[in-house]
């Protein structure tokens, strides 16, 4: 079925939308996790074409906040930490060379990809450990989804520090790429449950 090209414009912009809400709603930072599963409840409507309902995804938003903050502040730790060791084996402080940095960066990578895993899930779920531990498992049975799922992240993330200003608008790209990825990926897996 061929999309008309009105409503592929109407789906590119609700998109943007759903990206700057996420955006100026996780600029407290501890609320990005309530923030993105909102924004994520919203981007699977989107693909299912059923209405986006405000107070739905509200609702989302609220009982989200505390899992959400806990989600956050661990994601952030965790990435300092791959960071300070990142920087530290690239600048030679920290013995092993390439092997240690190729395996820092694929541990990296792998955080990702579960953080995006878990992100898609909670869209149909809404249960925060059941997400956590569904995309920790995927992200071991399922590597080429996952390297896919880091691919067009670090392809977001380096079209967001060459053009500042589309960052907003890429996080609901974002969402909307890892979503159809996860989906068409792990469509045939009989743990993954639409």
């Amino acid at each position: 079925m061929r999309r008309d090209f009105r409503e592929t414009v109407t789906v590119a912009a609700d998109l943007a939308l759903v990206g700057i809400a996420v955006t100026v709603c996780s600029l407290p930072v501890l609320t990005a996790g309530a923030a993105v599963h909102a924004g994520s409840v919203a981007v699977r409507d989107i693909i299912d074409g059923s209405a986006v309902r405000p107070s739905a995804l509200w609702r989302v938003f609220r009982r989200s906040l505390l899992p959400g903050a806990l989600a956050t502040a661990a994601v952030l730790a965790l990435g300092w930490l791959l960071m300070f060791n990142l920087g530290a084996v690239a600048s030679g402080r920290v013995p092993g060379g390439l092997p240690v940095l190729l395996g820092t960066g694929a541990v990296a990578a792998a955080l990702l990809a579960a953080c995006a895993f878990g992100v898609v899930h909670l869209a149909r779920h809404h249960s925060w450990p059941g997400a956590l531990r569904w995309a920790a498992g995927t992200v071991w049975r399922q590597p080429l989804t996952a390297a896919m799922v880091a691919g067009v992240s670090s392809i977001a993330a380096v079209i967001g520090a060459l053009i500042p200003v589309t960052l907003p608008l890429l996080v609901g790209y974002l969402l909307f790429a890892v979503h159809v990825v996860v989906a068409r990926r792990l469509a045939h897996d009989p743990v993954w449950s639409w």
